[in-house]
């Protein structure tokens, strides 16, 4: 296995990440006619799990990238999403408060805007914005999709549901908005602001600590705040208030001092997680403080330790030991070193390159390394890195196939060849 441990000079980076802010002082940086009332909720059998872990795997090797998508070019690209029906759309969120709609299979696409909110979207702080959306399950049916961004006055994140208009599958209604959920921003930093459906059609959001060095206010294990958390909740039968339910199988909802929607905890700002598409495991890459970014498998109810542990290692503002009991450690974690804000990522289940069949890719804002690594339920099986792209990547995203891109801070999309 590569060493990932080594130490350099902190590096100064743009993106929101890990980026320096007011209190982080050295830091990183459609309703289409067809539509009915069809329920967000949908059934999906995964693959047994025996299947990804214990099939044959071709060894991981190096890769190179390349680009795709030549006419989509765009700055502060930051999620890529994918219809899965036979319109082949790819849906590419900016930061600034816009969307993006491409043919993701044509050769010389044309992208144009799907969506603009960008005079409800605050990105005054580096890492706020527009920063992650979600079709529905039956988004081919009902023509909703989810939105997280930040908002002003006060300071919040927002989680919204939006419909396609009746008559443009490329083209959204601005007015058909229904808040979800908002929550306060005590800063401006540590949004996390991925949203994804999970296998059981369940909505889940990660949310950062709230930002501020070290996590001043101690979000990421106060159970009576959403910060520093992933969430997961129930938007099958929003009312017309946008009132969403709390799953009864959730960890702690029956804990009087603590909020039902949180599925997992003790987070400082997890930019991007995923699930694999084969065995439904739930994958998070958390942006560390100044010295140690890690990756999570996250489980149901477990605390993964911010700001009591960065990484494997009690946090460096705490004196002496800690205590570290009741603290799921990572899969996985690197120093400044190989980087300094880690960008989630993906498993690979496309089968144009089966040297990374099976394996989690994931990549760093700051340096453009990329690593991929096998796991087998239990432990690290491979885990080498792939790519030193230079680039600033700010996120990953998976087509319908298992194929995965890279977005960069370039202006350009990417893939792996070899």
């Amino acid at each position: 296995m590569k060493n990932l441990i080594f130490l350099i000079p902190t590096l100064l980076i743009l993106f929101s990440c890990a980026s320096v802010s007011e209190d982080d002082t050295q830091e990183t940086v459609p309703t289409p006619s067809h539509m009915d009332s069809q329920s967000e909720r949908f059934d999906v059998q995964l693959t047994d799990k025996l299947t990804s872990t214990s099939a044959p795997y071709a060894p991981l090797q190096s890769m190179n990238i390349e680009r795709v998508f030549p006419n989509v070019s765009f700055e502060r690209m930051v999620d890529l999403v994918f219809s899965y029906d036979d319109t082949d759309q790819a849906f590419l969120v900016l930061q600034p408060g816009r969307i993006e709609v491409f043919e993701y299979t044509g050769a010389n696409s044309q992208p144009q805007e799907f969506l603009d909110i960008q005079s409800k979207v605050s990105n005054k702080g580096n890492e706020e914005g527009l920063l992650g959306m979600a079709l529905s399950p039956n988004f081919s049916s009902n023509g909703h999709f989810y939105l997280y961004y930040s908002a002003a006055g006060p300071r919040r994140s927002i989680v919204s549901r939006f419909s396609i208009k009746s008559d443009d599958l490329n083209s959204a209604d601005p007015n058909s908005e229904q808040v979800i959920l908002e929550v306060a921003q005590p800063y401006s930093n540590h949004n996390g602001g991925q949203i994804r459906f999970g296998p059981e059609g369940l909505l889940y959001i990660s949310l950062g600590d709230g930002g501020g060095r070290g996590d001043p206010e101690g979000n990421g294990q106060n159970f009576t705040t959403l910060l520093g958390s992933i969430l997961r909740i129930d938007v099958a039968t929003l009312d017309s208030l946008g009132t969403y339910s709390v799953p009864s199988d959730n960890p702690f909802t029956n804990f009087s001092n603590a909020k039902g929607e949180i599925w997992a905890y003790g987070l400082r700002n997890p930019w991007r997680f995923s699930f694999d598409s084969l065995t439904g495991d739930l994958w998070v890459g958390d942006v560390g403080q100044n010295g140690f970014e890690e990756i999570n498998l996250v489980t149901k109810g477990n605390n993964y330790g911010w700001n009591v542990m960065e990484g494997f290692h009690c946090y460096a503002d705490t004196e002496g030991a800690c205590d570290q009991s009741g603290l799921e450690s990572p899969v996985a974690e690197y120093d400044q070193g190989e980087g300094c804000s880690v960008t989630g990522g993906y498993v690979y289940r496309d089968s144009r390159l089966p040297e990374l069949a099976g394996a989690y890719v994931y990549g760093d804002y700051c340096t453009g390394n990329i690593w991929a690594l096998r796991h087998n339920g239990t432990q690290i099986t491979e885990h080498i890195q792939i790519v030193n792209s230079s680039l600033n990547i700010s996120s990953f995203a998976q087509s319908p196939s298992g194929e995965i891109f890279i977005l960069s801070f370039d202006k350009k999309i990417y893939r792996f060849i070899r």
